[in-house]
């Protein structure tokens, strides 16, 4: 939370602004005043400068910075911006910094004008090449990678590129159909059998409809909207967590944030001019069905059966509107991984399940009871007294497990992005005696160190906790609290690498009320605070590296805060005073060495790390043939390889895990409840993470 202090300097800053703006808009109250768009840039500029935890410089440098963030999302894919469009837009980029101190949006304006026109000729390009057949027996290729493309050098030239791109799209519904009359064929069922000619004609067709729909959209973008990109941009330089919502954004947010909206329980942010996945809501549709992952581009949306509509480009509330819908019914996401591939994941919308959200147990017997607790997320009911926080139920779980006879515990972290530090503050206290736990600092002040006082331990045998590239924020906090007490072995993936605090700021709060006419402005996201290790190192940009790394398929592909725009750096403070854990009895060689042993001779972890190298190679490689017999041949390698792995991850071995008494009778006779636990069982059963904490348990964690 940001201090009172800071908090008013802010309110106080942002005033000053307005009353130094303020004498020309105060003869028109009854209309909306011209200088609205001067006064929001100027005051999200003080709060910039006054608020956020590492102010930038905002000179020549920072302008280039800026100017090139806007300009990478005005037109990612360069489908519209020529070569000489870019030129002409070079002028600015040394003087956006004067701009924001002056309160102007010439430079905006500048460049709004050019892609409005640009999209508006462009119109023209799809409707006269997809009147024609495409030639699918030339061997010609595409790059798929907006970052890889350069801007045309005139308008016959960004013709053919948009001559490529539905080619491309044309040839991917083509193949669908052509695969789909196949396995109708094969199954002997009684359908049409087109010819090519009309498949693909049909498939031109669907394209077609596709970009009418598309352009639709874009005709409703206005210049509000692309205000928010750009003053986006400028806010992004300070952080990539920092940024400026528009009254709609924030309302659309705080939906998101609470949980009241049916839909799929993702969380989306616009980048680069793609729609992607932030989070995960754990116990909502997404999160069960488990297809979607953080970091994946949502290139299209289908209700159901219905053709898909293209998202890419599109405004992120545009894009949300499609995505959320009423309970029962069918989502279908066309999804762009991290490693290029694209794949459907068919959601279906529902309100969230709360129970899937909370802390779940279970007891492995092996050789030893080895209880396992899942903690998808650091939860905490900050509105009702008495509501549930996961600090007290890991506690709970803890006791449970124990009084079922526990002799290791495994605490999976994985894929939880956080939430409530002081939940996390009090999980540790579990399974140490009191001392500190992190250290938060803001831009001025000296860091404070957040203490467990609570002299008991709850739980005092072998620890293990797991974690992955999407264990973020608190769940770093906990595990590196752990690892520098060498309390637990922290086994898995490099963190996230989320060491920052963000706090809303509402810019009405900031307007005096003869200003009310002229609100809603929104609010402001600024990145207020740092976390810090006890052993005195941040969990920025490095995250939290385990002590036992085991292979990941997606470890192999770039990802985490490092691959974030202009993030924070690492720094380091000086060390919180603590004591190791049993005077640091913990012997990480040793599980290290045993683990590698392990590791070296399992067949299922040889193939993740021969599935990672391979998802390697196609995010790499981002050219695509457009020549049917190439592209299918292609096709059918990846999905051949695809199936290899997923027949060969058959074979692990199935770990014996039940669920506790006291859960089997709250799941009796409740079919819901039934059928998440059955997943629930049957992933655990089959995790061959899970399968190496039980043999470090079993066999490498000593405790005295």
């Amino acid at each position: 939370m940001l201090s009172l202090t800071t908090r008013i300097k802010i309110i106080l800053s942002v005033l000053a602004v307005v009353l130094l703006t303020g004498s020309f808009i105060l003869y028109s109250k009854n209309s909306t005043p011209e200088g609205k768009n001067e006064i929001l840039i100027k005051a999200l500029m003080q709060g910039l400068s006054t608020g956020h935890y590492s102010p930038e410089k905002v000179d020549d440098a920072f302008s280039k910075k800026a100017f090139n963030l806007y300009l990478e999302r005005l037109d990612y894919n360069k489908k519209f911006l020529l070569e000489s469009d870019v030129a002409a837009l070079r002028k600015y980029e040394t003087t956006l910094d004067d701009q924001l101190r002056a309160g102007s949006f010439e430079f905006f304006d500048a460049s709004a004008d050019l892609i409005e026109k640009r999209t508006k000729e462009s119109q023209a390009y799809y409707k006269e090449i997809l009147a024609k057949p495409f030639d699918f027996e030339k061997e010609e290729s595409i790059e798929l990678d907006g970052e890889k493309l350069k801007y045309a050098k005139d308008k016959n030239a960004l013709k053919e590129e948009w001559r490529k791109q539905l080619k491309y799209q044309t040839l991917v519904r083509l193949a669908d159909m052509q695969e789909e009359q196949e396995k109708a064929a094969a199954k002997g069922e009684k359908k049409e059998t087109k010819s090519f000619e009309k498949m693909e004609a049909e498939a031109r067709q669907k394209v077609l409809k596709m970009y009418d729909d598309l352009y639709v959209r874009l005709d409703k973008v206005n210049r509000d909207d692309r205000r928010s990109t750009y003053i986006n941009a400028i806010a992004n330089v300070y952080d990539p967590h920092t940024g400026y919502f528009p009254p709609k954004d924030k309302s659309n947010f705080d939906i998101e944030f609470t949980g009241r909206l049916e839909g799929i329980g993702a969380s989306l942010q616009e980048k680069d001019g793609q729609i992607k996945v932030a989070e995960i809501v754990p116990g909502s549709p997404s999160y069960m069905q488990g297809d979607l992952k953080p970091g994946d581009a949502i290139v299209k949306v289908a209700q159901g059966s219905d053709e898909p509509v293209v998202v890419e480009g599109m405004r992120l509330d545009d894009a949300i509107q499609l995505i959320r819908g009423k309970k029962g019914t069918e989502v279908r996401l066309t999804v762009k991984k991290p490693d290029g591939s694209t794949k459907v994941i068919p959601i279906i919308r529902d309100l969230i399940v709360f129970e899937e959200t909370y802390a779940q147990s279970a007891m492995i017997d092996d050789k030893q009871k080895i209880g396992y607790i899942k903690l998808p997320g650091f939860y905490a009911d900050f509105e009702r007294k008495g509501g549930r926080n996961s600090g007290a139920d890991v506690k709970k779980e803890v006791e449970r497990l124990k009084a079922a006879g526990m002799q290791g515990l495994i605490l999976d972290l994985r894929n939880n992005g956080g939430g409530s530090l002081s939940d996390a503050v009090e999980m540790a206290g579990l399974f140490i005696e009191q001392g500190p736990i992190v250290q938060v600092k803001t831009a001025s002040g000296k860091a404070v160190v957040l203490d467990d006082r609570d002299p008991q331990v709850q739980y005092g045998g072998p620890l293990v906790i797991l974690v992955n590239a999407n264990s973020a924020s608190a769940s770093e906090i906990l595990a590196a609290a752990m690892q520098d007490y060498k309390r637990a072995v922290i086994m898995g993936t490099p963190t996230f690498g989320k060491g920052t605090v963000q706090q809303f700021f509402e810019l009405d709060e900031a307007l005096p009320a003869q200003f009310n006419a002229y609100k809603p402005f929104g609010a402001l996201k600024l990145t207020t605070q740092k976390f810090y290790r006890i052993n005195g190192g941040t969990t920025q940009l490095r995250g939290v590296k385990p002590d036992v790394e085991l292979p990941d398929a997606y470890s192999f592909l770039e990802f985490g805060e490092k691959e974030q725009e202009y993030p924070l750096p690492f720094d380091e403070i000086s060390p919180a005073r603590y004591k190791l854990w049993m005077n640091g009895a913990l012997n990480i060689p040793q599980v290290q060495a045993s683990s590698r042993a392990r590791i070296a001779g399992n067949k299922s972890f040889s193939l993740i790390k021969e599935s990672g190298a391979r998802l390697k190679r196609q995010a790499d490689n981002t050219v695509r043939s457009l020549k049917l017999t190439t592209y299918l041949a292609e096709e059918k390698k990846a999905e051949a390889e695809a199936k290899r792995m997923e027949e060969a991850q058959k074979e692990v071995p199935v770990l014996k895990v039940q669920r506790l008494s006291d859960d089997l009778k709250a799941i009796n006779g409740d079919t819901a409840k039934a059928a998440r636990n059955k997943e629930f069982m049957k992933s655990l059963q089959q995790d061959i993470y899970v399968e190496e904490a039980v043999a470090a348990i079993n066999n490498d964690i000593k405790v005295k």
